[in-house]
């Protein structure tokens, strides 16, 4: 038992070492470029899948191992470390930190609930709204962090108050008095219609007999215990829950910057085909908002069903408009600065801005930037050693298969993935195998790379496949078996929704029918 508790213990060191030395061979068998980038790939997949060392440490590894392999010089590999791409994380990032220090997402939080009311349907659909609009420009950690508990707070007033009223109405019925109107009555001489209003009969409940109906008495004895009065107020806490998580994770579909795995993939598609000039944030809102529009309307109606029924081109690029923006925030003034002079008077001697440096590193996500970097560093790995010709010729008998039916297993296979490993993870990793399977099949590349990359963000299933997910999951309501159900749901309408849209409006916006001049040449001008 002791040698199998020393196990338990070093278990991460002894995957590194495993995997290190069990793939040895590859390189030192083959002796190739390609199966040496090979050996570095799969090493960096299982230290990325299993978490065997921190994702941003794991991320280095290219840096170390391609020059030691001679693959790419390490003056060159370290270019990839810092990108067009970092400039535009930072500008978000300093967007990000304004929003959180201003309140600005409580303020739209609150907002909504006014403008739709208590009633459980259309509060989860304003908060779902509300969360996805703010997941646009936050990460989806962040939005489901911040909201999560205005949530929380509301779903619980609402249920206070209902039990505030049901006590009420429960004390009336059985004939006995209340206090609180006894002293109403005396002091205003008169019930008034409000107070008449109030102590309406309400379906259930009998003014014969005062007593409770039978459905609301299996609830109450139904062994939900003290934490929930009724099943049906376990159920509003359920749905609130997987409302915020999942809106969260479909609102950073929306933009470029609004989840990691769409930086990763814009980055790693202008990286690989510069002559295209078609990706940008524009025109990446104008194919994704539609889709994600749907998935969010659609997982709202699954989510009611499931948990209450039914009821009612240049120089510039997008970086340097989010630098420019950010770069704002630590200029435009939000109040003065005063100090009290000798002679007592108060007087303002600076200003302080929207946000500071200070302010700004404790949200930048450093790890993140180092995780970018190894991808992409992987990503040129792959592409000098010839190891992603090599894939794409191998999996060119792919090119029988109808191309929809290509699209759908990339996609299945990804969304698969996802709920085991981290999305950045997931991504990176499947990127460099899908643009060569793309060109080797002669399809255009956006054709298999845009629905993947939506895919990846549908970590719906379980509490450890998204953050968002293990944010509402550590609130109590749900169990592992409740997110499953649900999030099987949303999975197929995810990924029925993006097989939808790159069917439809999305392949006019890139000529997706046709091989493109500026991926590869393979041969032919039009898809098969």
């Amino acid at each position: 038992m002791k040698f199998f508790s020393y196990i338990l213990v070093y278990r991460r060191f002894l995957l590194v070492v495993f995997a290190v030395l069990v793939l040895l061979p590859l390189p030192i068998v083959l002796r190739t470029k390609e199966a040496e980038c090979a050996y570095t790939l799969f090493v960096v997949a299982i230290f990325w899948l299993t978490e065997a060392l921190p994702l941003s440490v794991t991320a280095l590894l290219p840096s170390l191992m391609f020059p030691m392999f001679g693959i790419i010089p390490s003056n060159k590999v370290a270019s990839a470390y810092f990108k067009d791409f970092h400039l535009l994380l930072i500008g978000v990032i300093c967007l990000a930190t304004s929003i959180e220090k201003w309140n600005l997402h409580k303020r739209i939080a609150l907002k909504m609930v006014m403008m739709v009311g208590v009633d459980p349907a259309w509060l989860t659909l304003g908060f779902m709204s509300s969360t996805a609009f703010l997941s646009m420009w936050l990460s989806n950690t962040s939005t489901a962090a911040m909201v999560m508990p205005m949530a929380e707070a509301v779903v619980q007033q609402i249920i206070k108050a209902e039990a505030e009223v049901e006590a009420t109405q429960m004390t009336y019925f059985n004939g006995s008095t209340n206090p609180g109107l006894e002293i109403d009555e005396s002091i205003n001489g008169h019930e008034t219609n409000e107070r008449k209003e109030k102590t309406k009969p309400v379906p259930g409940y009998s003014n014969n007999t005062g007593k409770i109906s039978s459905k609301m008495e299996l609830e109450m004895n139904s062994g939900m215990g003290t934490k929930y009065r009724t099943k049906r107020d376990h159920m509003i806490c359920k749905l609130m829950c997987l409302c915020i998580a999942y809106s969260s994770t479909i609102g950073g579909l929306t933009t470029i910057t609004g989840t990691s795995t769409n930086l990763i993939f814009a980055e790693h598609f202008n990286t690989r085909y510069p002559d295209c000039h078609c990706l940008n944030f524009g025109s990446w809102f104008m194919f994704s908002f539609p889709a994600a529009l749907i998935i969010l309307l659609l997982s709202w109606i699954w989510l009611q069903w499931l948990f209450l029924g039914f009821k009612y081109p240049g120089f510039a690029t997008d970086a340097t408009v989010a630098l420019l923006i950010g770069l704002l925030f630590f200029l435009i003034p939000a109040k003065r600065v005063t100090k009290t002079t000798s002679t007592g008077e108060i007087v303002a001697f600076d200003y302080s801005p929207l946000i500071t440096w200070k302010e700004f590193q404790s949200f930048m996500p450093w790890d993140i930037a180092i995780l970018f970097g190894g991808g992409f560093a992987l990503a040129d790995g792959c592409e000098e050693s010839g190891l992603s010709k090599w894939i794409g010729n191998k999996l060119s008998p792919l090119g029988s298969l109808p191309v929809w039916l290509i699209i759908l297993i990339s996609s299945l296979m990804v969304t698969s993935l996802t709920e085991v490993a981290s999305n950045a993870a997931t991504i990176t990793l499947l990127l460099p195998i899908l643009s060569p399977l793309a060109e080797a099949i002669h399809v255009n590349p956006l054709f298999i790379l845009i629905p993947s990359t939506l895919c990846t963000s549908f970590a719906f299933l379980l509490p450890v496949a998204n953050p968002p997910n293990a944010i509402v999951f550590s609130y109590g309501h749900l169990k592992v078996i409740d997110m499953v159900k649900a999030g099987l749901g949303v999975n197929i309408v995810g990924v029925a929704v993006v097989m939808l849209g790159i069917s439809t409006w999305i392949v006019p916006m890139f000529d997706l029918y046709t091989y493109p001049s500026w991926a590869p040449a393979m041969g032919n001008e039009t898809m098969p």
